[in-house]
C-alpha cells in the first residue's frame, strides 16, 4: 500500500514542479500558484497516509496515532484548495474571487483546527496504520473527527462536480475536457473514497464488520479520483504548452532544407543561442537566422527568375498560392548562388527586393512552405541547376 501512494504522491509533485518551472511568474499569477499548491498537497495527502509515514510520524512525535489528524489535516487543506483553485479558474471580478477565496480559507482552516482539537480530546493508546477510521468509529471523539474531515472532503467533492458540471455547459474545446476529467475524477473519489470510508464507519456503528471498505477499496479509489481530478486541472494548462513544443520540433525540422540552401549566406554576427533549449527556442533562433539570410539577400534577387520559374509553376498544374512559394523558392536559391561569387550583385536590384519581401514573411507556415517548395520542386532544382551552371562558366 505504500508504495502505491508514495508513487501517486511522486506523480504529484513531479506535476507540480513542471507547472511551477518559472517561480517568480508563478507566484505572481493566483491561478498558477493556486494549482501548483493544489496539486502539491494531494501529493502530500498521499505521502501523509502511507502506513510506513504514519508509523515514522508517531515514532518521531511519542504519540500514538498522531499520524491521524496530521494526514486529516492536509486533506481538508486539499479540500479547500480544489475549491480555491477552481475559484481563481473560474475568474470573476477580483473583489468576488478574493471574498469567496477567504470564505473558504476560514471553514477549512476551522474544520483544521476542529479536527486537532478532538484528537487532542480523544482517548486513542493503541496504533492503528491502516483501519484507525473503523477501530475508533465507536470512541468519544475520534468518532467525530473522523466523521468531520469526511464531511469536509465530501462537501468539497460535491461542490466541486456542481460547478463543473455547470461550467463545462458553457464551454467547448480542452477546457471542457478538463472539467470532465474533474467531475469523473471527483465522482470516482466520492463514490470509492467518500462512500466506502463512511459505510465502514457506520457498519461499525452497527456493530458489523466491512473494513474492508475502508482499507482495500477507498485508499485506490482516492488515487485513481485524484490522478483523474489533477489531470483534469493541468490538461488545459500543459497541453497547448505541449502541442506547441511538438509542433516546433516538426516545423523545425521542415525549415531544414532552406537553412541549408542559406546557412552560407554571409550575414551580421549574431550572438550564440544558448545551448540547451526547447524546441520553440530552437526554432526562433532558426527562424531568426533564414530572415537575416533573406535580408542580406535582397540586393541579389532576380524578379525574372521568380516570373520564370512562377509561369513553369503554373503551366505545370499547380495552384497559384503554390506557384507563389515556388517562384520564391527558386528566386532565393539564385540569389544565393549570386552571393558565393565574388563581384557586385547581378540583376535588377531594388525590383527583385521589392518581390522577395512580397514573398516572405516572418510567419513560421510561410518559412516552412517556402522550404518545402525548395525541397521538393522541380521548377527549383532546375533553377538550381542553372544557377550552378552559370557560376561554374
Amino acid at each position: 500500500m505504500s508504495l502505491i501512494v508514495y508513487t501517486v504522491a511522486s506523480l504529484f509533485t513531479v506535476t507540480a514542479l513542471l507547472i511551477f518551472r518559472r517561480p517568480r511568474l508563478a507566484l505572481r499569477d493566483p491561478l498558477t500558484a493556486s494549482t501548483c499548491v493544489s496539486i502539491f498537497l494531494g501529493g502530500l495527502c498521499f505521502f501523509c497516509s502511507a502506513p510506513v509515514t504514519l508509523g515514522a510520524v508517531n515514532e518521531v512525535t511519542h504519540v500514538p496515532n498522531f499520524g491521524a489528524p496530521m494526514t486529516y489535516s492536509v486533506i481538508s487543506a486539499y479540500s479547500a484548495s480544489l475549491l480555491i483553485l477552481l475559484i481563481n479558474w473560474r475568474g470573476g471580478p477580483a473583489e468576488r474571487v478574493r471574498s469567496q477565496v477567504v470564505r473558504v480559507a476560514t471553514v477549512y482552516s476551522l474544520v483544521i483546527v476542529a479536527v486537532i482539537t478532538l484528537f487532542a480530546l480523544a482517548h486513542a493508546p493503541v496504533e492503528r496504520l491502516r483501519d484507525l477510521d473503523t477501530y475508533y468509529a465507536n470512541t468519544p471523539y475520534m468518532r467525530e473527527m473522523i466523521v468531520l474531515y469526511l464531511l469536509g472532503h465530501g462537501a468539497c467533492a460535491v461542490i466541486t462536480i456542481y460547478v463543473c458540471l455547470r461550467w463545462s455547459r458553457e464551454v467547448t474545446g480542452i477546457l471542457r475536457l478538463g472539467l470532465r476529467l474533474i467531475m469523473a475524477g471527483l465522482a470516482v473519489d466520492v463514490l470509492g473514497f467518500e462512500c466506502a470510508k463512511s459505510t465502514a464507519v457506520v457498519a461499525r456503528w452497527a456493530g458489523h464488520d466491512l473494513d474492508r471498505l475502508s482499507t482495500g477499496l477507498a485508499p485506490r479509489a482516492a488515487a485513481l479520483g485524484a490522478l483523474l481530478c489533477a489531470a483534469g486541472f493541468v490538461l488545459p494548462r500543459l497541453l497547448p504548452a505541449t502541442l506547441s513544443q511538438w509542433r516546433s520540433i516538426w516545423d523545425y525540422r521542415a525549415l531544414g532544407p532552406l537553412w541549408a540552401e542559406l546557412r552560407n549566406v554571409p550575414t551580421a554576427p549574431k550572438p550564440a543561442p544558448p545551448r540547451w533549449q526547447l524546441p520553440r527556442g530552437r526554432l526562433y533562433y532558426r527562424e531568426l537566422r533564414i530572415l537575416d539570410a533573406l535580408l542580406a539577400l535582397q540586393s541579389r534577387c532576380d524578379g525574372r527568375v521568380r516570373e520564370t520559374a512562377y509561369r513553369q509553376a503554373r503551366g505545370q498544374g499547380s495552384p497559384p498560392g503554390e506557384a507563389h512559394f515556388i517562384a520564391a523558392a527558386a528566386m532565393v536559391v539564385d540569389a544565393a548562388h549570386q552571393a558565393g561569387r565574388p563581384g557586385p550583385p547581378e540583376g535588377p536590384g531594388p525590383e527583385g527586393g521589392s518581390r522577395l519581401h512580397t514573398a516572405l514573411f516572418s510567419d513560421t507556415g510561410e518559412l516552412v512552405r517556402l522550404a518545402r517548395a525548395l525541397a521538393g520542386s522541380p521548377v527549383v532544382r532546375a533553377a538550381r541547376e542553372g544557377a550552378a551552371r552559370t557560376a561554374r562558366s
